[in-house]
């Protein structure tokens, strides 16, 4: 099975959807939710059967002088961010919404302010920033014995980077076509993509590590391709049989607050395994065989023969 011969259809693909993603970002942005920007959320829950339309429900806010909230259905329940009400204000909505429609149940109510979610995305960038600088020296040591240690370091950081793209691409895309939201819990299954991936990168390249040690006369590719073809079983099964099918079920029945945060994750996951088998071991051989200076063409059988 080789898989490396098909790197750059792999390039292309992530190329692809990256490239989506930031198109939607940069025409509408991040839909950030109050943990970020600001604000109050209600949940409510229609025990009556009669729900409001998104106008109608605009049109309650408007009335206390809250403009332009953010209206979010799910079957019987009513997700609504807007900016900060106070406690009097939040019970005089829920009280119309009763008037109106009957057997309202507030759910949850939550209020942040501007200094508490700028305090939210400053610590988002910091732990991004300190896992970067955790996985260099991580790798830097594990892989010491290496020739070319730096390069399993820098590309476990891409294979991060493209897994937080995609990501990032997904809530851009899910912001504008279904009313998703970056908010705290997006920031968490951010943080445990990013440990995915680095965890499984780690794994592939520990066997290439282990294989260099015997296979010295096989090229490089080969050995990458081998070393991948070893650890494809393990990655499959822990990627779907401990993660993808608990996060489906949540993401099907999990109800609406966990939705958004049930599909990133697990798209998120399947990036990383993916990234670990089709973007950073196909890195490593680009950079082993300076493909670049052939316009990116993959060499030809015995051209590389290092195996670093």
């Amino acid at each position: 099975m080789n898989i490396m011969s098909k790197r750059y259809y792999f390039f292309a693909f992530s190329l692809v959807l990256i490239i989506t993603g930031a198109i939607v970002f940069a025409m509408n942005g991040l839909p950030l939710a109050i943990d970020f920007q600001g604000g109050t959320l209600l949940e409510m829950t229609f025990n009556s059967g009669k729900m409001p339309t998104t106008s109608e429900v605009i049109q309650i806010y408007a009335e206390h002088n809250a403009n332009d909230p953010q209206v979010q259905f799910s079957g019987n329940m009513l997700l609504v961010r807007s900016d900060s009400l106070n406690t009097a204000t939040q019970n005089a909505i829920v009280s119309d919404m009763n008037t109106e429609y009957g057997n309202v149940t507030l759910e949850l109510s939550g209020t942040v302010g501007p200094s508490i979610s700028q305090e939210v995305t400053r610590s988002a960038v910091i732990a991004v920033f300190v896992a970067t600088i955790g996985i260099i020296l991580y790798m830097t040591y594990a892989f010491r014995k290496l020739t070319h240690v730096i390069r399993y370091s820098l590309v476990t950081i891409v294979a991060m980077f493209h897994d937080i793209f995609i990501v990032l691409s997904l809530a851009a895309i899910g912001g504008k076509f279904f009313g998703w939201q970056v908010d705290s819990m997006f920031l968490t299954a951010l943080l445990t993509v990013i440990g995915f991936s680095v965890q499984d990168t780690i794994v592939v390249f520990d066997r290439i590590r282990e294989n260099s040690a015997f296979l010295r006369r096989i090229p490089f590719e080969k050995l990458v391709n081998h070393s991948i073809v070893q650890t494809l079983q393990r990655s499959l099964n822990t990627t779907l049989m401990t993660f993808e099918f608990i996060l489906l079920a949540l993401a099907l029945f999990g109800g609406v607050t966990l939705r958004e945060f049930s599909i990133i994750l697990l798209v998120g996951l399947l990036s990383g395994a993916y990234s670990s088998i089709c973007i950073a071991a196909p890195l490593l051989i680009v950079w082993e065989n300076k493909e670049w200076k052939n316009w990116f063409r993959p060499s030809k059988p015995g051209e590389a023969v290092s195996n670093s």
